[in-house]
């Protein structure tokens, strides 16, 4: 087990072999949409990485530090959870997305830090952020760390997507992620004290359910999600 703090910005590296660079956080087909409008309205995209903050990444980090207090605390719970989590996510297409790239993380986590398969079945398709909050804590992040890190995770994906689908200067992307830093804090705020999985928020965002539909049959993408 290594140091928290390291543990938590080794988690938030783009580069951990998570697949993470397939996955635009919905920012593709938005801008398939017309998000974005063409370069013109590049503004639009820090705009919708905090339009997720908060809505389903607010409910994200919420089942991530429940199932890190489950993990911690009675070790028990986390089907349950997973049940919350799915009636909180009611497209297919991104329960099944969110499974897939668990199951990425799942792998690597058992490689890394063994004692989570006392936890999680090395090979089954478990939600991201239960795996999340299982390795949580395996390594001893708080509450704070856990919401933390799925909050910057998203918000990073989507500035980082954008470098790739629209003609953004990366000095500006670096601004719109710096501007999303009091958001991400007061999604922090108001998920780091969450226990129950009947506590987690339910906020919804229909056109990304929209989008990530229209994405699933998408002949011709750049990202997977």
């Amino acid at each position: 087990m290594g140091s928290p703090e390291l543990v938590a910005m080794m988690l938030a590296d783009a580069r951990l072999p998570t697949g993470g660079h397939t996955q635009s956080a919905g920012l593709e087909p938005a801008v398939r949409a017309g998000l974005g409008a063409d370069g013109n309205k590049l503004a639009e995209v820090e705009q919708y990485a905090r339009d997720r903050l908060r809505t389903v990444t607010r409910a994200e980090a919420g089942v991530a530090v429940v199932a890190r207090h489950l993990t911690a605390t009675v070790d028990q719970g986390l089907q349950a959870l997973e049940a919350a989590w799915a009636a909180r996510v009611p497209s297919h297409v991104l329960r099944s997305v969110a499974r897939r790239q668990g199951r990425a993380y799942l792998r690597l986590a058992t490689r890394v830090w063994p004692q989570v398969a006392e936890h999680l079945l090395a090979d089954g398709e478990v939600p991201r952020p239960i795996v999340v909050g299982v390795v949580a804590a395996v390594n001893e992040l708080s509450a704070t760390q856990t919401a933390r890190l799925i909050a910057y995770d998203d918000a990073q994906t989507v500035v980082a997507a954008s470098l790739k689908l629209l003609p953004v200067d990366p000095a500006d992307a670096a601004c719109w992620l710096a501007a999303l830093h009091p958001d991400i804090e007061e999604l922090v705020v108001d998920v780091a004290g969450l226990t129950r999985a009947a506590d987690v928020p339910a906020y919804g965002a229909p056109l990304i359910d929209v989008f990530a539909q229209n994405h699933s049959v998408e002949r011709m993408r750049l990202f997977h999600a």
